[in-house]
C-alpha cells in the first residue's frame, strides 16, 4: 500500500510540472448598432398607456463589462397609413430615446422606425400584435426539484381560429414563451417556478404578457437561449450575429442587431410571501 501511495503522489507532481498557461486572442470585430425596439400597448388598462421607448446601443468585444449606448442617433416613427412622422429624443446616457409626444399604436396600422447613425440609415416595419388579459395569477404550494422553489399559478384565455404567440417577463429578467398549438382558443393553466436563487421572499413581482409575431418568437427564442436570463435582459448582454428586423438601407453588409416589434401587453402584480 505504501508503494502505490508513492506512485501516486509522484504522478501528480509530474503532471503539476506541466501545467502551461495558455493565451487565448479573442479578435476583436467591429461594434454593430443593436435596436432595442420592443413596443407595450398596455391594451387593458383605462385608460390604454403605452411603453414606446427606443433602446440603442453598440456590440461590444466578448470580455468587455460594458455595453457602449448610443446617444447621437436621430430616430424617428412614421405611421405609413398617413404618413405621419413621430419624432424621438434622447432621453440620458443610456441610450434610451423617448418620443417628443406621447402616442399610442392604432390597430392595423403598420409603423415604420428609421434610426440614423454615423451617416448609416437603419429601418424596419412593425404593426401591432393583439394579446389577452390574464384571467388569474395566485401563489402555489408545489415545488420542484430543491424544494424550495416559488409556485405562480397562471391562467390566461386564448383567442381563437388565429395562431397566437406569447412572450411572458417574470421580472427579474426571467422570460418564457408559448404558442397556443394544444390550446388554441381554450382557457389555458400552467406554473411558473422561481428558484430560490432568483427572489427572496417576500418579494413583489409584476407579470407581463405580450402577443408577439411568429418571427419574434423564434428570434427571442434563439436571443433568449445565447444571452441567458440575466444580467437586465436578453438585450442587455452582447448578442451574437443574429439578424432582426431592422436592415441598413445605406450599408448592407454592416446589419443591426435588434428587434422592432410592436405587442398588447398585460401586466399583474403580485406579492408573494414565504410559506409555512
Amino acid at each position: 500500500m505504501k508503494k502505490i501511495k508513492i506512485i501516486f503522489v509522484l504522478f501528480i507532481f509530474l503532471f503539476s510540472k506541466c501545467e502551461k498557461v495558455i493565451d487565448v486572442d479573442v479578435p476583436s470585430i467591429e461594434p454593430k448598432l443593436i435596436i432595442d425596439g420592443s413596443f407595450e400597448v398596455y391594451f387593458d388598462e383605462e385608460p390604454v398607456t403605452a411603453n414606446t421607448n427606443i433602446k440603442l446601443s453598440l456590440s461590444a468585444d466578448y470580455f468587455a463589462e460594458e455595453i457602449p449606448a448610443v446617444t447621437t442617433a436621430t430616430v424617428y416613427l412614421t405611421n405609413l397609413s398617413d404618413n405621419t412622422i413621430i419624432n424621438y429624443t434622447s432621453i440620458d446616457d443610456d441610450g434610451n430615446y423617448n418620443p417628443t409626444s406621447s402616442f399610442i399604436p392604432v390597430n392595423d396600422t403598420e409603423y415604420e422606425l428609421t434610426v440614423i447613425y454615423e451617416n448609416e440609415v437603419y429601418k424596419g416595419k412593425a404593426t401591432k400584435v393583439k394579446s389577452t388579459p390574464f384571467i388569474s395569477v395566485t401563489q402555489g404550494d408545489e415545488t420542484l426539484f430543491s424544494g424550495e422553489e416559488t409556485e405562480l399559478k397562471i391562467s390566461f384565455k386564448d383567442e381563437p381560429v388565429i395562431d397566437n404567440y406569447y412572450l411572458f417577463n417574470f421580472d427579474k429578467n426571467l422570460y418564457t414563451t408559448t404558442d397556443d398549438t394544444f390550446f388554441n382558443g381554450s382557457e389555458y393553466n400552467f406554473s411558473y417556478f422561481y428558484s430560490e436563487d432568483e427572489i427572496d421572499l417576500p418579494v413583489t413581482v409584476q407579470l407581463k404578457i405580450s402577443g408577439i409575431t411568429k418571427e419574434y418568437y423564434t428570434y427571442f427564442e434563439i436571443l433568449n437561449s445565447q444571452s441567458g436570463q440575466s444580467g437586465g435582459g436578453p438585450f442587455e448582454s452582447t448578442p451574437s450575429s443574429l439578424l432582426g428586423n431592422m436592415l441598413n438601407t445605406t450599408e448592407e453588409d454592416n446589419f443591426p442587431l435588434g428587434y422592432f416589434h410592436i405587442s398588447e401587453t398585460d401586466t399583474y402584480t403580485i406579492n408573494l410571501v414565504e410559506k409555512d
